[in-house]
């Protein structure tokens, strides 16, 4: 390139202006949140979103684990965790950014208003998500080897779901096979099976 193109004038305009045009357009955002008593970087409920606020090997407030092993050092058959969260609707818009679905089935009320669910409902794959995140509540370092799963019934924005597991099986080498299953209410929503291997936690010090 150049010396000529750093010293356009044509070019140092367009680039002061469209500069300028998106502050603009940021500011305005900004005050249309703030008319309708919503910080952009929030969930709605005043508090900061979830990827601002969490950090590694940590719970947020909003969620429950709960974890039945008779020795946590050692684990067993029949040993569970238990994982929910509510399904909000940033958590839908995050996750089709993240993976590209952008299915409206997702992601458009009237859109989804005609279909079968008679309305928006989160991706499978979101929901399934909380498998792992019951996996990782496991002492130790969880790895997925496999996970079949099959679904039941969709899931609503604003439903507050629960991750089920159990270890159902010791395959040895550190392995375990699982059931897997996620309900809402009772109602099962996704069922199915996983092999974890669970190593020792690397040495921090």
């Amino acid at each position: 390139m150049s010396s000529e193109s750093h010293d356009n004038p044509l070019l140092d305009t367009w680039t002061e202006t469209s500069s300028h045009m998106f502050n603009s357009v940021v500011a305005a955002n900004r005050a249309a949140f703030a008319a309708f008593g919503v910080r952009p970087d929030d969930d709605g409920d005043g508090k900061p979103l979830p990827a601002e606020r969490i950090e590694a090997d940590e719970d947020l407030p909003e969620w429950h684990v709960e974890l039945s092993a008779d020795n946590p050092d050692r684990l067993g058959v029949g040993d569970r965790v238990e994982f929910t969260k509510r399904i909000s609707d940033n958590d839908v818009k995050q996750f089709a950014a993240a993976s590209g679905d952008t299915n409206p089935l997702h992601l458009d009320d009237d859109f989804a208003e005609q279909t079968r669910f008679r309305g928006r409902i989160a991706h499978g794959t979101l929901v399934g998500g909380l498998i792992s995140a019951a996996l990782a509540r496991l002492p130790g370092l969880t790895i997925y080897l496999s996970q079949d799963l099959e679904f039941h019934n969709p899931v609503r924005i604003d439903d507050r779901l629960t991750a089920e597991i159990e270890i159902v099986e010791d395959l040895g080498d550190d392995q375990y096979r699982l059931t897997t299953r996620v309900v809402d209410d009772g109602d099962v929503v996704i069922d199915g099976e996983a092999v974890v291997l669970i190593d020792e936690m690397p040495d921090e010090s």
